[in-house]
């Protein structure tokens, strides 16, 4: 009864859309857009009673009709409605007959009468690409970045007898990003929202409660569609307004200019931020200045001086080409194909003649697109041959550069035999003379293998903590950044020679990158030092050298992952087989804290690739630097691109993108409790996507009587203030035997006062500067509340008089349980000492487990029954007995309770990123 009653409760619940009050529909447009709108009004229970589309081009239907047709809806296809200005009865009356109370048109390139217009019962209603009354006409998007609007949209509006002038229903609308183009703003927001809109205007007309609001006249305009001949640039204006006329005319028509006396034009706009790369100069008619042909493509320079950067170029025959290789563009010497390429080639000769099904035959001379073929017959090219040539690395944009079949031919035969290599790795890196070597450090976003600029040019400052000052600007990623990031890591996994690569291979890859790293490791730990504030010595050793480790060791798990056969009951008279395999799940994302950023970046990026994903990597806002030279390194070591993707940024926005984003597949995270928490339900209201997270502790350390007191002093000291004490597992607070307490305390103190406080990259320094002020602030505060609660301040509990963010290292004894600070974490150098009875074991356990946390936790005692009763009893994902902060690779990492779940580590970790598949096979 149970079962039934809850089986109904879903069925109600998962039925209530249908239950809302719906229409008769006709669907009058085309494209993709068109298809989605259809497809989702049926899914909401709307019923279409007839489709409306464009005839079938050389025999291909369009995307509305084909889904249409398989749903078995009526389709019609009209060449047209009107002839001569009126309309053709048979076609009106085909169109009544289907007895549609609303026309939805979500795109439609036909002249439609006003007695269809008017005809349904609630008339109809036409999406837009612009927010109304601006931009009227069929070009409202590329005016919209034309005219340099800071903000784009749609609208819904009921059809009238003008051009694009009814009333409002609904509008939306979104910023316009300074690099944004036709496609981005399309794909982004105009497409993905413009669904969502049109299927609730319907609603909003079902239910009755559709306004419509008359368009003003202010601010209206309206331009008509951009011709070739005057979409050339007018050179002696502002480089932004330059900008955004090309990046307005891209793709169609293309805006142009005379370069190198020639009519060239000029695709996919960017503005320059930072210094202008050197360059060949050339001549550009009507210029302040000559361009230059960079590395990065052609740099153009506007009336106020600064440049704008053009990716591809392309020439009055067609032919397009990389801006960088303008001089060196001509034609390269045929290539002499084997048997085996010919008949290759002859199998892509099919492969265009499915495609061009109008022209007779495929010769060498035939044009993709002279001959007809569209922007999804592009996709349709790359997706066939990829699908026939597994691992071949083909992108949209190769067809573009190669329209020609001879053309063709030589560019993918190229590619297979691998002599069309991947163009030098441009880094524009910021170099500082420090610690006895030049260091060179990239600043940009790392995506599908290049350093670039986030899309809207926005940066911020890093700081060095040790005096405060700015070390550089870096790349602020946008959620767009993140999506690009994303798509470049699917592409990499789904069609990139990673997901295909011999695992042992994989693991030759990744000890590559580790020696890398040990080359670099000065360079790496200088970097370290001053973006993070660890001393040098440790960040050599531990913040850079584990991180080698780290990936050494789990580049020899690569060939080493195996799955388990199974025996189970037989389905006689067969006989069965049952095996498990392990696989890696996709796009992982992973999300580092400020403390330790390239060990963190390490611990869990090591793993995660060794199970064979890739990833998207945010470092922590205040310490980006090494993991944006690790990536450097990656490309050295030749891991492929995409398959590594760093975006820095901040957590509101970048790691929220991770956690929503619908192909990532798991997200590995190292930070706080409460944004673990946040983490964690953004990923499972997304789509369920696998998590592990390393949070907040309160790490336990007890110290018995009969501990070696030399070494509890001196481990008991590294518990704290080990790395400044910014260490996920210190010792937050400690249980000193009331009999040593005393003397505990005053030989920490001793030992406190030799510690030298100072420059960081200073070998003999001790203790440098916490990570950023605002941390500092926040410790200077705990103590403040420390204090006021009645613990007694033995020693420090103050900022260092001296420039950068140092704080004294601090002991407060007489703690008592219910203080602040004994149950909240400082992230900091500061010791919490409570004492308790001499020979209360229990009792001292029972309040060592009175917190929310468990990540890690101490004994000392020389008992060795008395440890392993204690350890048995702690909380805690990791207990060290006479020893502290004692981590291995090889050694699994993580907490219990509020401290998280999950492994980082051992052979454990590699589970993290992998999924189990059970196969059964009869014979």
């Amino acid at each position: 009864m149970l079962w039934t009653a809850n089986t109904i409760m879903r069925k109600f619940s998962s039925s209530s859309a249908y239950y809302q009050n719906k229409l008769k529909l006709a669907l009058i447009g085309q494209s993709l857009f068109g298809q989605e709108v259809y497809t989702n009004l049926r899914k909401q229970g709307h019923k279409v009673v007839g489709v409306f589309t464009v005839p079938d081009k050389d025999g291909k239907a369009d995307p509305l009709a084909v889904v249409a047709e398989k749903d078995g809806t009526p389709v019609f296809k009209f060449p047209r409605w009107r002839v001569k200005g009126k309309p053709i009865p048979e076609v009106v009356e085909a169109y009544k007959a289907v007895g549609a109370e609303l026309n939805v048109m979500p795109f439609c390139s036909q002249f439609i009468p006003m007695n269809v217009i008017d005809f349904p019962k609630h008339g109809s209603i036409i999406y837009h690409p612009s927010i109304l009354p601006r931009h009227r006409g069929a070009s409202a998007i590329n005016w919209t970045l034309i005219e340099g609007d800071k903000k784009a949209g749609f609208s819904i509006f009921w059809a009238d007898d003008g051009l694009d002038t009814g009333p409002i229903l609904l509008q939306k609308e979104c910023p316009v990003e300074p690099n944004d183009t036709v496609d981005t703003l399309y794909n982004r927001f105009l497409f993905p929202e413009g669904i969502k809109a049109m299927v609730e205007a319907v609603q909003l007309i079902a239910d009755g409660k559709a306004p419509k609001i008359p368009q003003s006249e202010d601010g209206a305009s309206y331009e008509g569609i951009q011709k070739k001949s005057n979409a050339k640039v007018n050179m002696a204006q502002p480089t932004e307004v330059i900008h955004n006329w090309i990046r307005g005319h891209d793709k169609v028509p293309g805006a142009w200019a005379i370069i190198d006396g020639k009519p060239v034009t000029l695709y996919s706009s960017s503005m320059l931020s930072g210094s202008v790369p050197t360059g060949q100069p050339i001549e550009v008619e009507g210029a302040s200045q000559p361009g230059l042909i960079a590395k990065s493509g052609l740099i153009l320079f506007g009336s106020d001086g600064k440049a704008l950067q053009v990716k591809n170029l392309q020439f009055e025959d067609g032919k397009m080409i990389p801006a960088s290789k303008y001089f060196s563009s001509e034609e390269t010497a045929s290539l002499d194909l084997t048997d085996d390429e010919k008949k290759m080639a002859e199998e892509i000769r099919v492969i265009w003649k499915g495609i061009l099904s109008n022209v007779p035959a495929i010769d060498d001379t035939t044009d993709f697109f002279k001959s007809g073929a569209a922007s999804m017959d592009v996709v349709r090219l790359v997706e066939e041959l990829k699908q026939k040539c597994g691992g071949v690395q083909l992108q949209n944009e190769d067809v573009y550069m190669a329209t020609t079949f001879q053309s063709f031919i030589q560019m993918f035969v190229r590619r297979l035999r691998g002599e069309d290599q991947e163009e030098e790795l441009v880094i524009d890196y910021v170099t500082k003379d420090i610690n006895n070597m030049t260091v060179k450090m990239p600043h940009q976003c790392f995506i599908n293998g290049k350093f670039e600029d986030a899309e809207d040019g926005k940066t911020y400052n890093t700081v060095n903590p040790t005096d405060g000052s700015v070390i550089c600007k870096v790349s602020y990623a946008s959620v767009a950044d993140v999506d690009r990031a994303v798509s470049a890591a699917k592409e990499a996994f789904d069609n990139g020679p990673w997901g295909k690569m011999n695992p042992r291979d994989r693991g030759r890859l990744l000890y590559r990158l580790a020696d890398l790293m040990e080359e670099h490791q000065e360079e790496l730990a200088t970097i370290e030092t001053i973006d993070s504030g660890a001393v040098y010595t440790l960040a050599l050793k531990t913040h850079v050298g584990m991180s080698i480790q780290t990936f050494r060791y789990f580049a020899g798990w690569c060939d080493k992952i195996q799955g388990s056969t199974i025996p189970i009951n037989q389905a006689r008279p067969n006989r069965n087989l049952t095996f498990t395999k392990k696989e890696p799940l996709g796009v992982c994302a992973i999300v580092i804290p400020w403390n330790y950023p390239l060990m963190m970046l390490a611990w869990k990026s090591a793993a995660c690739l060794a199970a064979g994903n890739t990833l998207v990597l945010k470092p922590a806002q205040v310490t980006p630097l090494t993991a944006l030279k690790f990536a450097e390194l990656t490309v050295k070591a030749g891991i492929p691109k995409g398959v590594i993707n760093i975006v820095p940024g901040s957590g509101g926005l970048v790691g929220q993108r991770m956690s929503d984003h619908p192909d990532i597949r798991k997200l590995g995270f190292t930070g706080s409790t409460p944004i673990g928490k946040q983490i964690m339900k953004s990923c499972a209201v997304s789509n369920l996507k696998k998590v592990s997270l390393e949070l907040g502790g309160k790490s336990p350390l007890i110290i018995f009587s009969d501990c070696d007191m030399d070494k509890a002093v001196r481990m008991g000291m590294s518990s704290v203030y080990f790395n400044k004490g910014e260490n996920c597992i210190a010792a937050g607070r400690l249980f000193v035997e009331e009999s040593i307490h005393d003397e505990y305390i005053r030989r920490v103190v001793e030992e406190i006062k030799k510690m030298k406080i100072g420059d960081p990259l200073d070998r003999s320094t001790d203790h440098g500067p916490q990570n950023h002020k605002a941390h500092l602030d926040k410790l200077v505060e705990y103590c403040e509340i420390g204090v006021k609660e009645g613990a007694m301040l033995v020693y420090g509990g103050r900022q260092v008089d001296r420039p950068g963010f140092f704080m004294e290292p601090t002991v407060f004894t007489d703690v008592e349980d219910h203080m602040f600070i004994a149950k909240e974490e400082s992230f900091g150098p500061v010791m919490v000492v409570s004492k308790f009875k001499d020979g209360d074991v229990d009792g001292v356990l029972s309040r060592a487990n009175n917190t929310e946390f468990g990540l890690a936790s101490g004994v000392f005692t020389r008992d060795i029954n008395k440890a392993m009763y204690v350890s048995e009893r702690l909380e805690a994902g990791t207990v060290f007995v006479n020893t502290y902060n004692k981590t291995d690779v090889a050694a699994p990492f993580g907490g219990f309770k509020q401290s998280g779940f999950g492994k980082d580590l051992g052979e454990e970790a590699l589970h993290e990123y992998l999924r189990t598949k059970a196969v059964t096979v009869e014979y």
